[in-house]
């Protein structure tokens, strides 16, 4: 909670901070940065997938994008070993937000909810449900429509626990890594440790924004099944 709050924080200060610091026509610095970046998901993400209904939406993309991202950021600060080794305590104060399968759940869970309500709002509650599968003969439909809600139910599912494993799975590698120096209490295996930790943690890095944008991604591929008629 005190991760995804602190995430939250950022992203309200950081970003406008940034734009408001340089007014000039050229972007630079910081605001440079997050501009390419919303350019990129708004023309090369988005624009293809929802069309004319980009610019209703880019803002929620983006929003998925740049607080997730800043979640995968911020665990790969060890702020619960700073602390310990400040005051002295074990604690469990600012652990890995998306390392918590209720944070990415409820991260799913929103984009699960927005994906029918956009659905809904862009072509009537009847309308969205007559769409909801794909033309088929009659006698089809319900076996169609079973495996649609199927397919809904379970996308939630897939968007918590990919991000869930691919940055639980990283940390526990790395502590693993550590951990390998207490096992062995040898020179050799220590510095092995290490360099293998610091490779990891570069890779840990791709990793959180990759998993961002793939989130991000799918987020507006589900947005684009639900405000389209055509399945």
């Amino acid at each position: 909670m005190v991760m995804v709050a602190v995430s939250a924080m950022l992203l309200l200060v950081v970003i406008p901070a940034a734009i408001r610091r340089n007014h000039s026509l050229v972007p630079r610095g910081m605001r440079n940065i997050i501009e390419a970046v919303c350019l990129f998901l708004k023309d090369e993400v988005a624009g293809p997938i929802l069309k004319g209904h980009t610019e209703k939406y880019i803002g929620f993309i983006w929003t998925v994008f740049f607080f997730v991202l800043t979640l995968n950021l911020l665990a790969m600060i060890p702020i619960e070993k700073i602390i310990t080794l400040v005051t002295g305590e074990k604690n469990h104060f600012g652990g890995v937000a998306t390392a918590n399968i209720w944070v990415t759940g409820a991260l799913a869970a929103v984009a699960f909810f927005m994906t029918h309500i956009v659905g809904i709002r862009e072509q009537g509650l009847w309308r969205y449900i007559v769409n909801f599968a794909p033309p088929v003969p009659w006698w089809l439909a319900p076996l169609i429509y079973f495996l649609e809600i199927i397919s809904s139910l379970i996308r939630p599912f897939t968007l918590a626990i990919r991000l869930f494993a691919n940055i639980i799975a990283g940390h526990m590698i790395l502590g693993t890594f550590l951990g390998l120096i207490l096992i062995f209490k040898s020179y050799t295996i220590a510095a092995a440790s290490v360099l293998s930790s610091v490779a990891l943690s570069l890779l840990e890095l791709m990793v959180a924004f990759i998993q961002a944008y793939i989130f991000a991604f799918l987020c507006t591929l589900y947005i684009g099944f639900a405000v389209e008629s055509e399945h």
